[in-house]
């Protein structure tokens, strides 16, 4: 079953790109470190992080068939999707344990940081 794992930032403390060096360095090996487990075990099967919102875009169709586009999402949201794992494991419970380790990283000075991570099931889609 595959499932994506989605790490939001919460807004809380300062971002990633003011931390001290070494914590940004420990951060870092972490996530790699737990890439590389799940490579081994066959549970990997893509991860990413995404850019910050400021430089995100929101596209919504118009009725008369060209695109919207407006920066996005606005200033004043506090939580974002700051990356993502797809995993492919045998069940929801697996795909739980692994996001309570990444909710684990190492944050500014060590700390574990408690990150929110959304497990949703990737589904296929529906036969016709």
């Amino acid at each position: 079953m595959k499932y994506m794992l989605m790490m939001h930032h919460k807004g809380e403390g300062p971002p990633i790109t003011q931390w001290p060096p070494q914590d940004i360095h420990a951060h870092i090996q972490f996530m790699k470190d737990l890439n590389k487990r799940l490579v081994s075990t066959g549970e990997f099967v893509e991860a990413q992080g995404l850019a910050w919102p400021d430089q995100a875009k929101i596209v919504r169709a118009r009725k008369d068939g060209g695109a919207a586009v407006t920066d996005g999402p606005f200033p004043e949201t506090k939580e974002f999707l700051a990356g993502f794992w797809i995993l492919d494991v045998e069940s929801e419970a697996r795909a739980i344990a692994i996001a309570a380790e990444a909710s684990a990283a190492p944050g500014v000075g060590g700390a574990r940081m408690s990150i929110p991570i959304e497990v949703r099931q990737v589904l296929g889609a529906p036969e016709l």
